[in-house]
């Protein structure tokens, strides 16, 4: 054997040999980034499709809060023998189902077990009573099971075998002060809500919720969802440990719930870790939402989402590249191999880092050069990705911290965000040492307003007034609608001469209003009250509430102060 042919085989051998340690390293650090880069997706993944879930829910169970906080149907509760007080509830269920999503509510009664329901084809708007609720029969143990229970709010997949339809229903309670009078709310068809938010995953991306016992709510694969979770024993539910196929995954997961529900900062947090799923290695990421006491789970399957192996064929025209150039093995490998991989190494690195703006690549030629390409658009494909995830959460962020905080008939702030408000301004008041004042505000005879004018009427003289606070009140002071057909002004600083003077300019405003139709004119009742420090928010707005009392009682159109 000449020394040529002893060359080119030391040489053959040596290239294969470098090329196989180049092509390990290569893969051992893309495998790398691709890791942590999968645990960032699926942090994006798993805020997105939590506010994806969110976004639809938030604002249903916003109306069913309303709905169980309507005095119609809490007076209607408490006696609903009475047939005057039946028609004047049934009205008030009908105008919150022409609200909800589903365009469908239920009342559950706790005394007498009565049902009552309407859906969206308005099929039982004469004789909503669809049936009665009996202790004894197992289909109707989710109702007794939530006022067992005592929690204010529900969220539970459940099958109505009475009314034949299955809906993630939205169930809250109606109370009387600590008296519970029954269970209200609504659903979201099942079917299409999987399809709009579960089934719009890309490939190798699983989103599954599940409830604080671990128990499958939303899953692609409707035969793992655990349906009527409330009411089954914790040995007889599908959970997430269904998916899992090792023990150490099932308790690690566990753990992470856990975790992630005694956290100071839920919802925000995301948790995650590598868990064997039909016998593939996915990567788990989960998080709480206390919203609904739910948890998110992400599976991601990084071999379909990102996989290594695309990188085979590059590395094989690399590698018959090199046995090609063999006479001039040094000079090609230092100028068309080495120099350009040790580049593509170093975006590489950077990548993995969070740079996914690697720059000062070189252009390179033939298959390295495809190769640098196939990177730069793969990172390019990983950061507009991340960016658009994170603006679409962003974006669902602020419509759900919008929709929580803001009235959508008067574009006043809620009850929640005003209850926040006032909060604040006790805490400030004590440390100050300075009054704040409360106006509650009462439409005058509104009932008889809707009922005569209609509802439509009574939305425009909600806005009317919503209209007339804006107009009147202080740039720093705020408005609410407190609910129903009473709003709240929250003024800080305030004194007894300006409480007493706004107090009676928005009466006489709302007065010398646009009048109702027939003639008759737009009046307020208002009770003030100047907070003195140190008052607790129950106790002013109680004094707030008993001023209200006396001005309605007193002929209304009236102002009285509690001052």
């Amino acid at each position: 054997m000449n020394l040529k042919t002893r060359f080119l085989l030391l040489a053959t051998l040596l290239v294969l040999t470098a090329s196989a340690a180049a092509w390990s390293v290569f893969q051992r650090i893309a495998e790398t980034i691709i890791e942590q880069w999968g645990v960032r997706l699926a942090e994006v993944q798993v805020r997105y499709d939590s506010a994806k879930l969110l976004q639809p829910i938030a604002r249903e169970i916003a109306l069913a809060r309303q709905m169980a906080d309507s005095q119609v149907l809490r007076r209607w509760a408490k006696t609903p023998e009475d047939a005057g007080m039946r028609v004047e509830a049934i009205a008030e269920m009908e105008s919150f189902r022409s609200n909800f999503q589903d365009r469908s509510y239920f009342v559950a009664l706790l005394d007498s077990g009565a049902y009552f329901h309407n859906n969206a084809r308005n099929e039982f708007a004469a004789n909503p009573l669809r049936y009665h609720l009996r202790p004894d029969n197992p289909p109707d143990a989710w109702f007794y099971t939530i006022i067992r229970e005592g929690r204010d709010f529900h969220l539970n997949v459940n099958p109505d075998i009475p009314l034949g339809v299955t809906k993630l229903w939205i169930d809250v309670l109606l109370r009387d002060g600590e008296r519970i009078l029954g269970v209200v709310g609504t659903g979201l068809e099942l079917d299409g809500f999987i399809r709009d938010v579960i089934d719009v995953a890309p490939p190798g991306i699983t989103t599954l919720f599940v409830d604080h016992n671990g128990a499958i709510q939303l899953f692609r694969d409707r035969n793992l969802i655990d349906y009527a979770s409330l009411t089954k024993p914790e040995w007889n539910k599908k959970t997430v440990d269904l998916l899992l196929e090792t023990a150490e995954d099932r308790a690690h997961l566990r753990d992470m719930m856990r975790e992630l529900a005694a956290t100071t900062t839920p919802g925000t947090t995301v948790l995650s870790r590598f868990v064997q799923v039909n016998g593939k290695r996915h990567l788990a990421g989960i998080a709480y939402l206390p919203e609904l006491d739910w948890y998110e789970i992400t599976l991601l399957d990084l071999d379909v989402v990102m996989p290594v192996n695309r990188f085979g064929m590059a590395a094989l025209v690399f590698a018959a590249a090199l046995l090609l150039t063999l006479l001039i093995v040094h000079l090609a490998l230092e100028r068309l191999v080495f120099r350009p991989v040790s580049a593509l190494e170093r975006a590489i690195l950077r990548v993995r880092d969070g740079d996914l703006a690697p720059a000062d690549l070189p252009e390179g030629k033939g298959e390295i050069g495809r190769l640098i390409k196939h990177f730069e658009a793969m990172a390019g494909a990983v950061r507009n990705t991340t960016v658009e995830l994170e603006s679409r959460v962003q974006e669902r962020t602020e419509a759900l911290n919008r929709l929580a905080r803001i009235d959508d008939l008067t574009g006043l702030i809620n009850r929640r965000g005003m209850s926040e408000l006032i909060d604040d301004a006790v805490s400030r008041g004590a440390r100050e040492r300075q009054p704040f004042g409360i106006i509650w505000i009462d439409v005058d005879h509104f009932k008889e307003i809707n009922d005569e004018l209609g509802h439509a009427e009574g939305d425009r003289a909600l806005v009317t007034v919503a209209a007339l606070l804006r107009n009147h009140i202080r740039p720093y002071d705020s408005a609410a609608r407190w609910g129903g057909d009473e709003f709240l002004v929250l003024l800080t600083p305030c004194d007894a001469h300006t409480l007493a003077s706004l107090s009676e300019r928005i009466r006489a405003e709302a007065e010398a209003a646009r009048p109702l139709p027939g003639g008759r004119a737009l009046t307020v009742s208002i009770g003030a009250r100047l907070v003195k420090p140190g008052e607790t928010v129950e106790l002013a707005l109680q004094k707030a509430d008993e001023a209200l009392y006396e001005a309605k009682n007193g002929g209304r159109n009236t102002v009285r102060l509690n001052a």
